[in-house]
C-alpha cells in the first residue's frame, strides 16, 4: 500500500504529493518574495486558500446527493475530495487579477511550475503500487464460525481494516455499514485488528451497527499482508483476487462509491 510514514504520522502517498506540491509552491514563492517582489508571498498565500477552498466546493457541488443529508461533511477536509480543475482556474484568475504587472505574472510562474513538478515527481516515487493478491486463509468470525477467505470468482470483494479505539474508523463505520447493507453485487469484509471479539461486540452495541462479515485478525496478518502502515484501510478487490484500489483513512461517502463503480467496471 502506497504511504509515507514520519513516526506515528501516516499520510497516504497521494496526499503526501500535494503536500510536496504546496511546500515546492510556497517556498518558492517565499524566495522569489525575498530577492525580486515582497508581494508574491501574500499572492501565493491567498491563491493556495482561494484554490483550496474552490477545489473543495467544486467536490461537493459535483457530488452534491452525497453531502445532502450532510452538508457540514464538506468541511472534513480530511477525508479528501478536491476538484482541481476549480482550483486550477482559481490560481489562473487570481495570477491574471491579482498581480498588476507582467513581470510580477511570469515570476508568479516559477512557483506554479515547482509545484507542479515537485506533486508530479513525487506521486510517480512514492505512489506506485505492487499486485497484491488475496490470500487463502481462514478466519474466525465474530460469531465463532469459521470464514476462508477467497477470491469469489464472481464477486468483488471490499475489506475493511478497523479497529474499535481508533477514531476515523469509527466515524467512517455507519457509512460503511450502509453502503454494505444495501449492496448485492459486493463482499464486504470487516476484518478487525488485534482486538477480542467482547470489545468488538460492546462498540456494535454502543454504535447501534450492524455488520455482516465481522472476522477477527487477532496478529494483523492481514495488514501486513497487504501492508497498510495505519488504520483504517480500505481495500477494493476484484473477484479474480486482484488489489484494484486501496485507500488509507477514513473514506468518504463518494469515495467509497467512486470505488466501488471501477470494481463494477473490472468484473
Amino acid at each position: 500500500m502506497a504511504a509515507v510514514s514520519f513516526g506515528p504520522l501516516v499520510l497516504a502517498a497521494d496526499r503526501f504529493a500535494v503536500v510536496a506540491g504546496i511546500l515546492g509552491f510556497l517556498l518558492t514563492s517565499g524566495f522569489l518574495a525575498r530577492r525580486v517582489d515582497e508581494r508574491l508571498e501574500n499572492w501565493s498565500w491567498f491563491s493556495l486558500i482561494s484554490a483550496v477552498v474552490t477545489a473543495r466546493a467544486g467536490h461537493v457541488a459535483t457530488h452534491w446527493p452525497q453531502f445532502a443529508d450532510g452538508p457540514f461533511r464538506a468541511l472534513a477536509l480530511w477525508q479528501g475530495g478536491f476538484n482541481w480543475i476549480a482550483g486550477a482556474l482559481t490560481i489562473a484568475v487570481s495570477l491574471s487579477f491579482g498581480l498588476k504587472s507582467t513581470r510580477q505574472r511570469l515570476w508568479a510562474l516559477a512557483p506554479i511550475a515547482v509545484g507542479l513538478i515537485a506533486w508530479i515527481i513525487t506521486a510517480q516515487l512514492v505512489g506506485s503500487t505492487r499486485e497484491i493478491t488475496l490470500p487463502e486463509r481462514d478466519f474466525t468470525t465474530l460469531e465463532g464460525t469459521q470464514y476462508a477467505l477467497r477470491p469469489t470468482g464472481d464477486k468483488p470483494v471490499v475489506i475493511n481494516l478497523w479497529a474499535s479505539w481508533c477514531p476515523p474508523c469509527r466515524r467512517e463505520m455507519p457509512t460503511l455499514a450502509r453502503v454494505s447493507a444495501a449492496s448485492d453485487e459486493v463482499v464486504f469484509l470487516f476484518v478487525n485488528q488485534s482486538e477480542p471479539p467482547e470489545t468488538i461486540e460492546r462498540y456494535l452495541a454502543e454504535a447501534g451497527l450492524e455488520l455482516a462479515n465481522v472476522l477477527l485478525d487477532p496478529l494483523g496478518d492481514l495488514a501486513r499482508h497487504y501492508g497498510a502502515p495505519g488504520l483504517p484501510a480500505t481495500l477494493f478487490v476484484d473477484a479474480g483476487g486482484k488489489l484494484i484500489q486501496a485507500h488509507l483513512g477514513e473514506i468518504s461517502l463518494e469515495t467509497l462509491q467512486s470505488n466501488l463503480k471501477k470494481l463494477s467496471v473490472e468484473r
